[in-house]
């Protein structure tokens, strides 16, 4: 299954033929070389390795130097895998662009979400905060996390206060929008994760594709 690397560039709207107006991310997504093919007899399992965004020569170590030149493509920023479908087949240094998916499709996008630091209840996990009146001393604590006499401890998964953000987040069945191939852009319904200019990682989607 086809994976494409891409840049968050930001969100936008544009206006369908009907007059509606369709709120959307634009990604810079690829394009993206093939730098490693991994079998069964080599590697345990069929996959394709992509590499995405040029890295300057003199930052990448000399194992990594070996790998790309073994593959006949520049040095990358950023490297993914994605396993082989049957029929599917791939060849050193090929390409991959936003020209292989189609408008109108379905796509699960995956990214880093916004680090938000350390954060207390109200903000990590949406509870109601204590009674505002003066002298309350309840404003915004997390309370009572557990009886004294019993069970006398705090149970594991708790939800307190923390680091927020800066998590994994898929969201899954996006409309690819439209497509302008020339200039590497994917314009996708609603909002994707993480922050301006970071990688994401675009699929075609797992559930709910129209057969």
């Amino acid at each position: 299954m086809k994976t494409l690397l891409g840049k968050k560039i930001g969100m936008t709207q544009i206006f369908t033929e009907d007059g509606q107006v369709v709120p959307v991310t634009v990604v810079e997504a690829g394009p993206e070389v093939v730098t490693q093919i991994k079998t069964v007899e080599t590697d345990g399992y069929n996959a394709v390795q992509v590499g995405y965004e040029d890295q300057k020569a003199h930052r990448v170590n000399k194992p990594m130097t070996g790998h790309y030149e073994k593959a006949g493509v520049a040095p990358k920023k950023h490297l993914a895998e994605f396993r082989i479908e049957d029929g599917e087949t791939y060849e050193l240094g090929q390409e991959i662009t936003v020209a292989d998916f189609e408008e109108g499709m379905k796509i699960d996008i995956t990214g880093i979400s916004k680090g938000k630091g350390t954060q207390g209840n109200i903000k990590r996990h949406g509870h109601h905060r204590g009674p505002m009146s003066h002298g309350s001393k309840h404003k915004r604590l997390a309370g009572a996390l557990a009886a004294g006499t019993y069970p006398s401890r705090v149970f594991k998964g708790n939800k307190a206060p923390g680091r927020m953000g800066r998590d994994k987040i898929t969201v899954q069945n996006v409309v690819l929008v439209k497509v302008i191939a020339d200039r590497n852009l994917m314009l996708v319904k609603g909002a994707v994760p993480g922050k301006k200019g970071g990688v994401v990682r675009i699929r075609p989607a797992i559930k709910g594709q129209d057969k």
